[in-house]
């Protein structure tokens, strides 16, 4: 009689463990403001939208928990934004100066900047809008001048990677040869290179003042009954333009294309368990519906099992905690 349960005495238990999941594997998005007071996210308790005063002690609090980093996203009040996304490539824009600081201030982290339009738009599309016979529509072509010189300024300010989320066919390209360009050949790109129309994305929209004011996105991001064809075509062509990292976004209910990806693509592979992800967890364990602790880890073992490398999570400080906690002093 085969005996299964004969591996999970809680000795063996370590050892016959193949999924690892450490603090260096979970990057911790941060959205950044100008000023002002700390502001908690109605709909993710526990998420802040930090002040530049504040952005050195929250990378400094990533850098000693273990973390392998941080991604910015930066808020405007809304009279700042304008049509064309202005605050996302000025050289003063928030985000290049919270770069900017970070680098100085914790110089052993890594610092990614989110690389899109729809947080400093006025209408909160990710690229360049104009009318046509059928309505507006996303200008595909002249969005990517406007990506590249993100990514650029992003770069400049001295980002450890820029990761591009727009969905704009050819970003990949146009930042590549932009950075190249300009003599940054080194800075790598984190394309979100699989990523969904998805309704998970609310609370991270309300976070970020980046709700599209007509329309929706689904013109440009992707459709969530599409085959796993869909997902290979994005991934094969940001491959091809040079993306370095490729990562699938939501993440759990996108499992079968992590996998999938995972064993056709030679590159690292990230998966970003997004602000729905995140407060669905965390509003269940508040009514005590579940254990947060284990639900939350269980989650991101899922993820690495899938096939992910590294994880994008706003658990990232109290999942390091906890793993720290699991290993004992």
């Amino acid at each position: 009689m085969e005996r299964p349960r004969r591996l999970r005495s809680p000795l063996l238990r370590p050892l016959v463990a193949e999924v690892e999941l450490s603090p260096k594997r979970l990057i911790l998005p941060l959205f950044v403001k100008e000023g002002g007071e700390r502001e908690e996210v109605p709909s993710m308790p526990g998420v802040f939208r930090h002040p530049l005063s504040e952005i050195a002690k929250v990378g400094e609090q990533a850098l000693g928990a273990g973390l392998g980093g941080v991604i910015l996203f930066g808020v405007l009040p809304e009279g700042a934004k304008d049509p064309l996304g202005r605050g996302a490539y000025a050289e003063e824009g928030v985000v290049q100066r919270a770069i900017r600081l970070l680098k100085r201030e914790v110089p052993g982290l890594l610092v990614m900047a989110d690389t899109c339009l729809c947080e400093y738009t006025d209408h909160g599309h990710c690229g360049v809008v104009r009318e046509g016979p059928s309505g507006f529509y996303v200008d595909n072509d002249a969005t990517l001048a406007l990506l590249a010189r993100t990514a650029l300024s992003q770069a400049q300010a001295g980002a450890d990677a820029v990761a591009p989320s727009a969905m704009m066919d050819g970003q990949v390209r146009a930042i590549r040869e932009a950075l190249d360009g300009a003599g940054y050949a080194h800075v790598p790109i984190l394309s979100y290179a699989v990523k969904y129309a998805s309704a998970f994305y609310g609370p991270f929209r309300e976070a970020a003042g980046s709700a599209p004011q007509f329309g929706d996105r689904a013109g440009y991001q992707m459709d969530p009954r599409a085959g796993l064809w869909d997902a290979l075509r994005e991934a094969a062509l940001d491959d091809l333009e040079g993306a370095d990292i490729l990562m699938v976004k939501p993440a759990l209910p996108y499992l079968d294309v992590l996998r999938e990806l995972k064993g056709r693509f030679a590159k690292p592979l990230f998966a970003y368990q997004v602000s729905g992800e995140y407060a669905m967890l965390k509003a269940a364990a508040l009514r005590g519906w579940l254990d947060e602790r284990r639900a939350v880890l269980e989650s991101l073992y899922a993820l690495r099992r899938a096939g992910a490398q590294g994880l994008l999570t706003y658990y990232a400080l109290e999942a390091a905690r906890w793993l720290r906690e699991e290993l004992g002093p």
